[in-house]
């Protein structure tokens, strides 16, 4: 998943105005840290807040927060917040009102960050960030200093980036393409700190083993339709281009990237196209039939999910402090290891 500067919408911004002048009238139960909640004697009660949660890895992510809470007798809602800014801010809002006692969230927007962090703080309600990141004290967590970045478990943004790097390279080398003839299409939503992180760390190990290839950044929204819409404008602007090399913040980037190629009348073994999530590449995988979408990093949301609910029971029924970030490991997969490594597809 920042080259661009944020783009926020009307309500985003309204948010962070609201926000400002409820500091400025703070009260010193304002300034309540939030790593101080109190231990749970009796049974926890949790919220997890979800944006894009009809999106497949999403899901999966709440059916293994569902499976480690009912594991751990945890009493947990899930909340799906689409892409909406306004919401995140009312359901956070409501979690506090029904008594949670600790809110996990992804934030469509981390301009609502600073917003969310302050309702948790003010209730004394335990707060962490699953997947993506947010800042205590301002919009973007990319120029937020690490003591006031919420405390989030995920996966790592540089490993995951260097793993799809060296597989694009390892691709490049394979099919015998030539720097001069090849472009590197790299797409993300580029307001996204997370983002940032993993094509950034893909451009520093795909240029380590494989000098010279030009890339081209392409902003979208992280949909694969959106990136689909941008990628066949690339496309067209380089007309003398022979060979593709496609990743992205997600599978949904690169998906669409090699659709663009191949309605474009690029021939999949033009493209290298390396996924990031495999739930959309296991999907050019389950036929013969020959993809530019050549392998994928397995990322399970299930473990991500377990993970988030494990560290907040043992937070509030513990005491334990959530580690600053923590990780979930990853498999890169192509069409004849995806089944193995247990990815599902549907």
């Amino acid at each position: 998943m920042p080259a661009l500067p944020y783009r926020r919408t009307s309500a985003a911004l309204g948010l962070l105005l609201t926000l400002s002048a409820a500091m400025a009238c703070s009260s010193g139960k304002d300034d309540v840290k939030g790593d101080d909640v109190a231990k749970v004697d009796g049974k926890i009660s949790l919220t997890y807040l979800q944006k894009q949660g009809d999106q497949e890895y999403f899901i999966g992510e709440a059916a293994g927060a569902k499976a480690k809470a009912k594991e751990l007798g945890i009493d947990l809602k899930v909340v799906n917040l689409g892409n909406d800014a306004n919401k995140t801010v009312s359901e956070v809002q409501s979690a506090i009102a029904q008594k949670t006692n600790g809110v996990i969230i992804v934030v469509p927007d981390p301009a609502v960050g600073p917003q969310v962090v302050q309702a948790a703080r003010n209730a004394n309600v335990a707060l962490l960030t699953s997947d993506d990141q947010i800042c205590a004290i301002g919009p973007d967590p990319a120029s937020c200093a690490a003591k006031d970045l919420i405390p989030r478990a995920g996966f790592s943004g540089q490993q995951m980036g260097t793993e799809v790097g060296k597989r694009a390279a390892e691709g490049f080398k394979k099919a015998g393409y030539a720097a001069a003839d090849t472009r590197v299409i790299s797409a993300w939503k580029q307001d996204v700190t997370v983002c940032g992180d993993r094509v950034k760390s893909a451009q520093k190990a795909f240029d380590s083993a494989v000098p010279g290839v030009k890339t081209i950044n392409v902003a979208t929204d992280n949909t694969s339709t959106g990136a689909q819409d941008k990628v066949a404008a690339t496309v067209t602007a380089n007309p003398k281009v022979k060979h593709w090399v496609v990743w992205g913040c997600n599978d949904e980037n690169v998906m669409g990237g090699v659709t663009a190629l191949q309605n474009a009348g690029i021939k999949p073994a033009d493209i290298d196209g390396v996924g990031l999530g495999a739930y959309l590449a296991c999907k050019e995988w389950q036929t013969d039939k020959p993809s530019g979408m050549k392998a994928a990093l397995f990322i399970n949301g299930k473990d991500v999910g377990a993970l988030a609910v494990q560290q907040m029971y043992d937070k509030l029924k513990n005491g334990k402090d959530f580690p600053k970030e923590s990780f979930a490991p990853t498999t890169m997969v192509d069409h004849t290891s995806w089944k193995s490594a247990g990815l599902t597809c549907s």
